[in-house]
């Protein structure tokens, strides 16, 4: 039973190290086979490519959105608060507070947490990956993929559906790796 255990362990711990050199490996396959990579040439982004990356940042700011709205429907439901000062003027104990509340708030931040975590590195990867002339078809592809990305995965995450939720990271995680690994191959070419 207990060597049973360890494989199973050391099966999980090699998945975990090489997910994202497999998923790194297939963007950077998809930009060289499919998309091309063009050698880096700095240039403001052509029309098409600005209206991929302002549909990308509506689906962000859509994401953010229903994080939001979600976290204070969340709170509105259990009678949960945000601040100390909320709490006292309610005169609500919050040590009374209901405890699936109390987790389903924790599953809202949790949910909110990782997509500033995401967002912060696509907001620093993608002005860069569409001042470097890549083709709009490219772009519409790791642009909107990270949108969709961001939106499936908050979507699983909020409703507890881990398939969906690990479905859409890989697809988020793949947007972003695209980005950058377009970026270093044009750097070289």
């Amino acid at each position: 039973m207990n060597n049973e255990r360890t494989l199973e362990r050391g099966n999980a711990f090699r998945i975990i190290v090489g997910y994202p050199f497999v998923v790194l490996l297939i963007s950077l396959l998809l930009n060289l086979f499919i998309f091309g990579i063009e050698p880096f040439f700095a240039s403001l982004p052509t029309k098409p490519v600005f209206v991929v990356a302002a549909i990308a940042a509506m689906m962000l700011a859509a994401n953010h959105s229903i994080l939001m709205t979600t976290t204070e429907l969340v709170r509105t439901r259990y009678g949960l608060h945000a601040t100390p000062e909320e709490w006292v003027a309610s005169d609500d104990d919050p040590d009374k507070a209901s405890g699936l509340g109390i987790q389903e708030l924790a599953r809202n931040h949790n949910t909110h947490r990782n997509a500033t975590e995401n967002t912060v590195i696509f907001a620093v990867l993608a002005p860069l990956f569409i001042m470097c002339s890549p083709s709009a078809i490219a772009a519409a592809f790791w642009l909107v993929g990270f949108g969709i990305g961001r939106l499936g995965h908050t979507y699983g995450f909020l409703k507890g559906r881990e398939g969906i939720r690990g479905l859409f990271m890989t697809v988020n995680l793949l947007s972003l790796y695209g980005m950058a690994s377009y970026l270093a191959v044009s750097f070289f070419l």
